[in-house]
């Protein structure tokens, strides 16, 4: 059965109920007795580990150009680095 979150709109006291899904869903504070609305929260059930969705799929193109990235920042580094060498090498 799903934990439900309900939060009153007049008094602000927030509270869960475990119900049914075919139960009716709650219209008293058990605080002040006034009207309480059932709030959105994420939900607890995740999916981890490989050949789901997000870990295979997702995001592939993504780190495609994420390593292309890298490998430019690099290269450019590298680079970078033989230039200063170079220079130095001149300067002596």
């Amino acid at each position: 059965m799903p934990i439900y979150k309900y939060g009153c709109e007049s008094c602000g006291y927030k509270f869960e109920e475990l119900q049914k899904i075919s139960d009716k869903s709650l219209e008293e504070c058990p605080k002040c007795g006034k009207q309480v609305r059932r709030m959105i929260t994420h939900s607890s059930f995740v999916l981890k580990g490989t050949g789901w969705y997000a870990t295979d799929y997702a995001n592939k193109s993504a780190n495609l150009n994420n390593d292309k990235k890298s490998s430019s920042d690099t290269t450019k580094k590298i680079v970078e680095k033989k230039e200063i060498k170079n220079k130095s090498e001149k300067a002596a």
